[in-house]
């Protein structure tokens, strides 16, 4: 019998080849499926005839086909199906790209429902690649209602998932609700089993709000679980005192060539003072992109470092990895201080004997164990789950000595909700940018715009500076319509700046590929670099004063903010340029959240305004930008957020070690190990 722990294999249509693909996305059991959350719903609720259609807006419409057929491209040496689809009120072309056998799937007389976006060519309005489905096959799934998407992977399609998804649908009844009853009804929250039905085929936004409230409520509930436990287990643990060093810390800062802000001081002091108490500290440092997290992180490691004890830094990228190890061996060039790397493809010999020691995922993964380990440091907080947190605080190879526990994030919340989501940590919050830096400008350029634009970026680089080009997709991709970093890198590299040196960087390049080239980009041996997402993170390079985004409006307002962060980091006035997809309208909405980016520079206010721009057809939480253990709720809704806190404090509280409540217990465990093995 078929049941939730089944192999995805077990529904109808999954071959070897589709297990392979929803294996790359984390599915493997029909557990795994229902538990994969739509990230985006498009609305297909009112069908529209074909004269009401507007020109740059996602529309579904319903008509027949009155001619089909199938055109070889041979300038981009693919096939093309087009096809003339009627209502009463007019005629629609309809193109395909390299999908040959729609031309037998419909035929002249079939009734289709179409869901997608209206451009416009000289024949009048034109749907490219819409999602298509004949009306006699039954429900729409595709095309009619609200549409759930879902992360995918390439060759695998949105329609396979959904077809998978609503398989799978009949065994929500299977499905064991953990949460105490009584704490359900408190809340009113909708039974689990049914919240699955509502998140992945929802009839209305009633339906998606209900869900997400209860999933997301699981998701903080578990997490405050966790909190209230390792807070628990903390106030029982030794750590090593590290006396704090005035002399030599005072000799340092006036050795910087800048000065240190006032939060970048009272920051520094508050985590001095937590090292010098013999019970663990368990801090995260809140900072803005660009306001000198780093250097308050020195000033912790410095101190270790005197007291002849060990540190530990952790950051989510080997770039970053890479980056951080260079950062601090100039930083302390006047320390005899070993500072040893350790990534996934790099293990200096010496990291057993280092003081400071830099490293990835690795860290955990190799169970590694260090001895007179004092403080361990985790850069970008919300990439880490409360289970790999959990292996850090038992990084000392004695047992005795817990290391004290600084945290660091660049995502933008609101001082109470960090203190509610980290309920076992205190907070401190760097509230101002380094002196003398300046507010990277910021516009929109249009595709007239886009020649004079390169003239700008050419006299730029010419003056010396450097330039970042970012990309949101790594291969071509004519169902999306966005530049790729391979075709952009290319085009830059032989026709628009054939005299200028163009790198490229992105996820498939094997880590010393990646590294030889942000060395050369540092070293300015590379002028621009066209890269995907990977430089989000943290990546730092002073002489880079322009970021150039390609399909801006395919990025969240927060992750544009990030990415905004990797220039603008000396005194030298920096640019960023947002240009959109090519031969696509830009709807109203698009460019108003765009605009958004060039009128503010804090990453909280933009947070809002994306949350807010998207609406209830987003999936709440910033998925790009931080937090991605929240799929479901709102970081800035505090009164959820408050809820878990208040049922877990009290559940503890009743029951400290679940042993009332193992269903609880079971559930916590099996979400603590899913969490982030990235």
């Amino acid at each position: 019998m078929i049941s939730l722990d089944s192999n995805i294999t077990e529904l109808y249509r999954v071959g070897k080849t589709t297990a392979k693909l929803l294996k790359k996305l984390g599915l493997e059991t029909i557990s795994d499926l229902l538990f994969y959350f739509p990230f985006r719903y498009d609305d297909f609720a009112n069908c529209e005839s074909i004269s009401e259609l507007r020109i740059g807006e996602a529309a579904q419409i319903t008509g027949t086909i009155e001619l089909i057929q199938n055109k070889k491209s041979f300038k981009r040496k693919m096939y093309v199906t087009e096809a003339m689809v009627s209502d009463d009120s007019g005629s629609l072309k309809v193109i395909w790209f390299n999908q040959p056998y729609l031309a037998k799937t419909f035929r002249a007389g079939d009734k289709l429902s179409l869901a997608g976006k209206v451009t416009e060519d000289y024949s009048g309005p034109t749907m490219i690649s819409p999602v298509a489905e004949k009306i006699s096959a039954g429900s729409l799934l595709h095309t009619k209602g609200l549409i759930p998407n879902y992360h995918s992977t390439e060759n695998l399609t949105q329609k396979q998932i959904r077809y998978l998804m609503r398989e799978a649908m009949a065994l929500t009844n299977q499905v064991i609700d953990w949460l105490p009853s009584d704490i359900a009804r408190r809340l009113g929250l909708t039974p689990l089993g049914q919240a699955l039905e509502l998140i992945h085929f929802p009839k209305s936004y009633e339906d998606i709000t209900a869900a997400q409230t209860r999933l997301g409520f699981t998701e903080l509930f578990l997490r405050q679980l966790k909190s209230a436990l390792i807070k628990q287990e903390l106030q029982g643990r030794q750590s090593i005192p590290i006396k704090f060093h005035e002399k030599e810390t005072k000799e340092f800062v006036a050795s910087l060539p800048f000065k240190l802000t006032g939060a970048q001081k009272k920051t520094a002091w508050e985590i001095l003072r937590d090292l010098e108490k013999p019970i663990p500290m368990s801090r995260l440092l809140e900072g803005d992109v660009g306001s000198g997290k780093t250097l308050v992180i020195a000033l912790a490691l410095l101190n270790v470092a005197l007291n002849k004890k060990k540190s530990v830094v952790m950051v989510p990228t080997a770039i970053l990895a890479t980056q951080h190890q260079q950062y601090l061996t100039k930083l302390f060039a006047a320390y005899d201080f070993k500072i040893a790397l350790l990534t996934g493809s790099h293990k200096d010999e010496e990291a057993a004997t280092a003081d400071i020691i830099v490293g990835t995922h690795a860290l955990i993964q190799k169970n590694v164990k260090f001895t007179n380990l004092a403080l361990a440091v985790v850069d970008e907080q919300h990439r880490f789950g409360v289970g790999q947190r959990r292996k850090i605080l038992d990084f000392n190879s004695l047992p005795s000595q817990t290391p004290h526990f600084l945290s660091m994030t660049a995502t933008p919340i609101p001082r109470s909700l960090a203190l509610t989501i980290y309920g076992d940590l205190d907070l401190s919050i760097i509230n101002e940018m380094p002196l003398g830096r300046l507010p990277v400008i910021t516009k929109i350029i249009s595709e007239d715009e886009r020649a004079t634009a390169y003239d700008f970026i050419r006299e730029e680089i010419k003056t010396g500076r450097q330039a970042f080009v970012v990309c949101p997709l790594i291969d071509e991709s004519d169902k999306l319509g966005a530049k790729s970093v391979k075709a952009e890198h290319l085009h830059l590299d032989e026709v628009i700046f054939p005299d200028l040196k163009v790198g490229l960087l992105h996820g498939k390049l094997k880590p010393k590929e990646k590294e030889a080239i942000m060395a050369a980009f540092l070293n300015k041996e590379i002028q621009i670099l066209v890269a995907t997402a990977v430089i989000e993170v943290g990546v730092d390079v002073p002489n880079a004063t322009l970021m150039i985004i390609e399909g801006a409006e395919r990025f969240g307002l927060a992750q544009l903010h990030q990415f905004r962060g990797r220039v603008g980091r000396s005194d030298m006035q920096s640019h960023c340029l947002l240009f959109t997809s090519a031969g696509e309208k830009t709807s109203a909405k698009t460019l108003e959240r765009l605009a958004a980016l060039t009128k503010y520079h804090d990453g909280l206010t933009l947070a809002k305004i994306d949350l807010k721009l998207r609406g209830a057809g987003e999936t709440y939480g910033l998925m790009q930008s931080g937090f991605p253990e929240f799929d479901i709720l709102s970081l800035f809704d505090y009164e959820k957020i408050k809820d878990a806190q208040d049922e877990a404090k009290t559940l503890i509280a009743s029951d400290p070690g679940l042993l009332k409540h193992p269903l609880i217990k079971a559930k916590l465990g099996a979400w603590e190990n899913h969490a982030h093995l990235e």
